[in-house]
Order: C-alpha cells, then structure tokens, then sequence
C-alpha cells in the first residue's frame, strides 16, 4: 500500500448544460500522506467543494484518477467519510439513531455499530443526549453528532466541508479545537476545505491554494510551529504562536479574493 491515503493525479472536470461546458477543475495533482490534515483554501467557486466530492466518489472526474489507501474511487466507498457544511441532522431521529444512520445504510454489524456510536457520542460530550432530538442541541452539539455519524463507520479518510462556517466565533474555536484533537487522537487522514485562511493555518499540517475556476493548485505551504517546542499546538494555541501571520499573509497574498480585475 501507498504511503499515501489519498492520491490524486491529473484530475480535471467538465460540467456540460446543453449551451456550453464548463470547465470546473483542471489539471489537479495532490497526495495526502497517512495521518496528515491538509486544508484547502481560495475563492468563492473555485471547485474546493467539487474536487471533495470527486474524492469521495459522488462525482466521477472527466479526466484522471483518485486512489484512497492504493484502491481507485469508483463510487462511495466506507473508508471515506464526508462531513458537510450544514449537520444534516434528521430531525424524526433522535441523536443516537441519527449518528447510526451511515452505518444502516452501508449494512454493518448493528450491534457494534450502537456500541460504537454510544462511545463516539459520549466521549464527545453527548452522552446524556442520545435519546434527545436534533431541536434540543446547540449548533456546536449538533456539528459533534454529525461528526460521530461519520465516525461510526470507521473511515480512514475524512474530508470536511467548511463544518464550522455556520457557527458563531466563539463555537467555531472551540469546536475547531475539539475536532483537531479527535481526528488527530484517531489518526485520520483528513481533507478539510475552508474559506477561513486563519483556520486553514491553525488547525492544517499543509494548506493548500486553489485559483480560480477553472480550479488549479497555485501552492502547497507546509505550516509548521518550531516556537511550539516541536509538538503541534491546538488550532487556539497556534493562532498566538509568531509563525501564524506569516503563514497567513502568504497565503492571503496568493489568494484572488482580494484582486480586483
């Protein structure tokens, strides 16, 4: 197996409407290593979100392959887990029965996938809310069982996006925090796109930059924190250490956003 969970090659994809094509991702070469947290920045419609679903298998690229763990994506697969923007929560199930709802559809063992969620749920502060509705938590609780529900199934990739947008600053630290700490505990490979540049740099070991559409990588920054003491600090704790701003300025000075044409 590659040392690589995700290997990306020559990607491309054309969306087609009966008046033109258009062409959304061109040409994207990326390999995440095991373990590693890349996050990927850049403008609005740039294809960040669209090349997350062509890893995940909901879309199948025009040209070029994904590889997740050496075995090409052809389809959704459990090793990858996707978790959106919005919680997605239904609101008819209750906090358990939501955070099981991968696991039913993939037809896994239904013993150990409660169990499994029951622990996900109440190490991530839920434990007293698994017979509760998604109407009775808070933004922050609602984004944690939306986390165990793509936990459950044991994915060795995650990819997330944007799942701290919707919530207020002071949730989004903290949950960021949270978040990093779990995946990093659990070892995930994880893709995380974002239109936050400080959250990319805090919480990411690479971030990479996209351009316009069509979407190409413009750059790759490796973000590390030696005033740390060689241990990789919270997303929280990163955003004080002196190598923050100037990872954050390179990156912003990269991006289009800013640019007028």
């Amino acid at each position: 197996m590659s040392a690589n969970s995700v290997e990306i090659s020559n990607v491309s994809l054309s969306y087609y409407t009966p008046e033109r094509e258009t062409l959304a991702l061109e040409q994207i070469s990326l390999n995440v290593e095991s373990g590693q947290f890349v996050a990927i920045v850049g403008s609005s419609g740039c294809g960040k979100s669209t090349l997350l679903s062509v890893v995940a298998g909901l879309v199948p690229p025009t040209e070029g392959t994904v590889l997740v763990n050496g075995k090409y994506v052809q389809g959704t697969s459990p090793n990858i887990g996707y978790m959106f923007q919005k919680d997605t929560l239904l609101e008819w199930r209750t906090v358990l029965q939501n955070a099981l709802l991968g696991s039913e559809l993939l037809g896994l063992d239904k013993n150990k996938s409660r169990e499994r969620a029951k622990s996900l749920l109440t190490s991530y502060g839920l434990g007293e809310f698994l017979h509760a509705l998604p109407t009775q938590l808070s933004g922050g609780m609602r984004q944690r069982a939306a986390l165990a529900r793509t936990l459950c199934t044991a994915p060795d990739v995650l990819l997330l996006d944007e799942p701290f947008s919707a919530l207020d600053f002071q949730t989004k630290l903290a949950l960021s925090d949270e978040i990093s700490g779990i995946l990093r505990a659990e070892g995930k490979t994880v893709i995380l796109v974002t239109h936050d540049i400080a959250e990319a740099v805090s919480i990411a070991d690479r971030v990479i930059v996209m351009s316009r559409r069509p979407g190409r990588i413009k750059s790759d920054h490796r973000i590390t924190y030696p005033s740390a003491g060689g241990e990789r600090p919270s997303p929280f704790k990163a955003r004080s250490c002196p190598e923050f701003n100037g990872y954050f300025q390179a990156v912003w000075d990269e991006l289009d956003v800013h640019k007028v044409e």
